[in-house]
């Protein structure tokens, strides 16, 4: 369709016409080491991965430190910490933004971030960020999404836990604070994700009700519910990446390891281009096993002037005779020529 919707980040276009955008998220796998965060950026680069991405908040940007019970998380995997605990431990240091920025544009991958307020998008600005990405629980703050909009970048926006309204009033907000290049990601916000909660069909309801550019942040623990995505039309995958699941981090348990990423990559284009097109066509590949398929072929030897009875003839493998259609035309036809047992049936051979 001419009207596809597309984005295009760092000179990269993403639509439906192109291989799936794998974005590597690096979030708090960096287990508070900035070496561990730039081993991840490397393995990023080496599985194939179009773009790493950043969290860029403080603990006092995004919560309050409090002991109070509602700021306690309850069940899951983080049950019992204090959000503020939590995101102490989880965050990003800013001092550690430009150095993992310049190692990843060195190394050749994209990367960018999500801001989780307005000071972050500041940061980000400064280091020349390329495009953005709203989180799910964020998705909700609209004078956020519009401040990452003033920036004039393209954005991505996860739709998790918001119904079809929440999703439209983000879209909304994105568009009058001057977004331009805009997508949408489904996601379900669980650490990690069942995959019979995904319900991978609203991806096709999502890109007809909204027009965007649509995708999937996938938090479930294989690649199944990813490559199955790319079938029903996800132009981005989103994937938490780690060196070691087992590397006891916040997010390591739910997130992909190298050689994870690696499949993810090779497989989601993969499965990209088996979609193709509508052909009914020939293909290459089937070429050289056309001759293989069934037509006509004579099992008697037959005098010239003879009427060709049905048991004459036979449809058997190879393809070079007549096609078995053509037997009613043949069977009673008279013989054009001298026939000799196990030749093919021509047009020449009867009149």
């Amino acid at each position: 369709m001419m009207n596809e919707p597309k984005i295009v980040i760092a000179g990269r276009e993403i639509s439906a016409h192109q291989p799936p955008y794998v974005i590597a998220e690096l979030s708090a796998n960096h287990n508070g080491k900035l070496e561990t965060a730039m081993n991840i950026i490397s393995e990023a680069v080496k599985a194939g991965a179009d773009a790493v991405k950043l969290q860029t908040y403080r603990p006092d940007t995004i919560t309050l430190n409090s002991e109070a019970d509602e700021f306690k998380i309850k069940g899951g995997l983080w049950d019992g910490r204090t959000l503020y605990e939590l995101y102490a431990e989880a965050h990003m240091p800013w001092e550690w933004h430009k150095p993992l920025f310049e190692h990843a544009r060195k190394s050749g991958i994209t990367i960018f971030s999500s801001p989780f307020d307005n000071t972050a998008v500041d940061l980000l600005e400064d280091l020349n960020a390329p495009a953005y990405k709203i989180a799910s629980f964020e998705a909700v703050d609209l004078p956020l999404i519009k401040y990452v909009a003033s920036t004039g970048k393209p954005m991505i926006i996860s739709t998790g836990m918001a119904d079809a309204e929440e999703i439209q009033e983000a879209i909304d907000a994105a568009h009058e604070g001057g977004c331009k290049e805009l997508a949408i990601l489904h996601c379900v916000s669980g650490y990690p994700a069942p995959a019979n909660d995904y319900n991978l069909r609203t991806i096709i309801d999502m890109s007809k009700r909204y027009g965007l550019v649509t995708g999937l942040s996938d938090h479930t623990l294989d690649n199944t519910t990813a490559i199955t995505s790319v079938a029903l039309g996800a132009s981005i995958i989103e994937k938490h990446f780690t060196l070691d699941r087992s590397g006891g981090g916040p997010d390591d348990s739910f997130s992909l390891e190298p050689a994870d990423l690696r499949a993810l990559c090779r497989d989601s284009k993969t499965a990209w281009k088996a979609l193709g097109k509508v052909d009914y066509g020939r293909k290459s590949s089937e070429q050289g096993n056309a001759q293989f398929r069934r037509s006509l072929y004579f099992v008697k030897n037959i005098k010239a002037g003879e009427t060709i009875s049905r048991d004459c003839i036979r449809s058997v493998r190879p393809g070079f005779g007549l096609p078995p259609k053509d037997i009613e035309r043949v069977v009673g036809a008279i013989a054009a020529m001298d026939i000799i047992k196990d030749s093919k049936v021509t047009e020449e051979s009867f009149k």
